[in-house]
């Protein structure tokens, strides 16, 4: 097989390791460019996610590089997520493309049900080699998360602008060429090291802001206009509510061990929101709550156009903001988002949190007692 799969961030990196030790060629999509939009654009319903746009034009690069077969993941749920994959397949061909299609549903029935679905890309290897595979594919996974991690507290004190992201991009890199899991910890280490010596004298008290949204436009740079970069080159400590590895964790792992998962989230949403309402709808309220309770200065809510589930989420943070006492911004990306009012926008936000924390001004911040005597009806 010639595998190929969308982009979202650097998880192409692990996907790449986990489809070659399972002795694929794997051919994946070029950096997301104009030209990415624009092919993915033409060809796709003109209301559909922003996200499914980008990965059509992902799927059209690949297909025209050679890949014969494109893995997507499913889903359940009322996010159209659900059928994103029925819906890539049927514009494809009828463009006329020749491929393979293998789609990984969220497994509902145990570990044995995903052996099942994963079967036609064992390619003949036995298990001990697929277990092999499955470990570089996780210690990457995290390892990435985890760098991604320190990028966001480093850049806002990097002794020279873009230097943090050098010095990521380098071992990223670097992180794509480790053959094993101990090599994995290696390079990590070493990345985390190098991250550290980028540092200037750390500002007194730099602001802080949490990312939550839908996941894909958390995750991919090019989709979001690599507003985790634009923020830290502001001076702002960036933090991002999910990572990949926190979605296989979730719907992969606990899912199958019938453990409850997003409790936290959950109980931090309730007042508002009771129940799922697809994609990351549930997680953008919750998330926000605890946002406010850790002190963050302000949040920005990121999601794609006409996106369902983040739209009611959307309708519901003001009133979380209002009794939280924390500013949100959200941001809705489609393929007509221009870079120049975006940071325009992010420049009088963040300047918004400083003069609202800066010294001699009112706290508008809850004690806790005030917290606990609030009383709030459900939303649903």
């Amino acid at each position: 097989m010639q595998v190929t799969f969308a982009l979202m961030g650097d998880f192409a990196i692990p996907l790449k390791a986990l489809f070659t030790n399972l002795g694929h060629q794997v051919i994946p999509p070029p950096p997301v460019t104009e030209n990415t939009i624009r092919l993915g654009t033409r060809h796709s319903p003109e209301l559909a996610c922003y996200p499914l746009k980008v990965n059509i034009g992902n799927y059209i690069e690949s297909l025209e590089r050679g890949a014969d077969t494109i893995v997507m993941a499913g889903g359940v749920g009322p996010c159209r997520f659900g059928y994103y994959a029925q819906v890539q397949r049927e514009i494809l061909k009828d463009m006329g493309y020749d491929f393979n299609m293998i789609i990984i549903d969220p497994p509902q029935c145990g570990l044995a049900e995903l052996r099942q679905k994963l079967a036609s890309l064992n390619n003949g290897k036995n298990w001990r080699q697929i277990l092999f595979a499955l470990r570089l594919f996780w210690h990457k996974t995290k390892a990435l998360d985890l760098l991604h991690q320190k990028a966001l507290l480093a850049r806002p004190r990097q002794k020279s602008r873009g230097l943090v992201t050098r010095v990521y991009r380098e071992y990223v890199g670097l992180l794509d060429e480790a053959e094993t899991p101990a090599e994995v910890r290696e390079t990590y280490r070493a990345g985390e090291k190098a991250l550290q010596e980028t540092a200037a004298q750390t500002p007194p008290k730099p602001t802080r802001i949490a990312l939550v949204g839908e996941v894909y436009m958390l995750l991919e740079p090019y989709a979001n206009l690599d507003i985790e970069n634009a923020l830290g080159d502001m001076g702002v400590t960036v933090e991002r509510s999910i990572y990949i590895s926190d979605w296989i964790k979730d719907h992969v792992v606990l899912s199958n061990l019938r453990l409850k998962r997003g409790g936290s989230y959950k109980k931090a949403a309730a007042p508002y929101l009771k129940h799922f309402i697809g994609g990351h709808g549930w997680e953008s309220i919750g998330d926000t709550v605890l946002a406010a309770r850790r002190g963050f200065d302000g949040v920005i809510h990121i999601l794609p156009f006409a996106c369902t589930p983040e739209i009611v989420a959307q309708s519901i943070l003001p009133r979380v903001s209002k009794d939280n006492r924390i500013p949100v911004m959200s941001l809705s990306f489609d393929e007509h988002s221009a870079r120049a009012g975006f940071i325009t926008r992010l420049e009088a936000f963040v300047d918004l949190l400083r003069r609202r924390t800066a010294p001699g001004a009112k706290s508008l911040k809850p004690s806790l007692s005030a917290e606990k005597k609030e009383k709030l009806s459900p939303l649903a």
